[in-house]
């Protein structure tokens, strides 16, 4: 049988002990990325208008800020700009279009002022947030979507208060 040789450190006894920390420092720099990925901050202030109970949600994506529908019990607005009345839970029926009842006239028109504002950044225009009162009736959120959409407005993002 032959015998194995036994690995030994080739050990300097003169010299002095010199640490490597590159491997340190990919350490560090690896967790610094891992916690900076999973921190999670929002640049996207959303405030409730009055008369305004929204529903509770988990998430987990920062949104971004985009035009702003607000469907409270008593109006909707854009932007906090006063666009269209809410009469017993529906849209008042002086807003809505006779020949289709689910377009909302006043809020179309307000869309389009916006798309066609120049100061309106790209990725604004095609998104909307819409905050709903948690109480209305869906129909009620398929008009004012159904108008958003009609308006170039496609891609619709619900406000929800982050629940537990």
């Amino acid at each position: 049988m032959s015998r194995r040789k036994r690995f030994a450190l080739n050990v300097n006894q003169n010299s002095t002990f010199t640490l490597s920390i590159a491997s340190m420092t990919d350490m560090f720099t690896l967790l610094l990325v891992f916690l900076l990925q999973n921190f999670a901050t929002s640049s996207v202030e959303i405030k409730p208008q009055q008369n305004l109970a929204l529903p509770t949600s988990n998430s987990y994506k920062n949104p971004i800020l985009s035009v702003q529908i607000s469907v409270s019990t008593d109006d909707i607005k854009v932007n906090d700009k006063w666009v269209a009345r809410i009469q017993n839970r529906d849209i008042a029926s002086a807003d809505v279009d006779p020949q289709d009842t689910n377009f909302i006239q006043p809020l179309f028109k307000e869309l389009q002022a916006i798309a066609a504002d120049p100061n309106v950044k790209k990725e604004e225009k095609n998104q909307i947030m819409l905050q709903a009162d948690q109480n209305l009736p869906y129909q009620t959120l398929r008009k004012v979507m159904y108008t958003a959409s009609m308006a170039g407005f496609p891609q619709v993002k619900l406000v929800t208060v982050l629940g537990n």
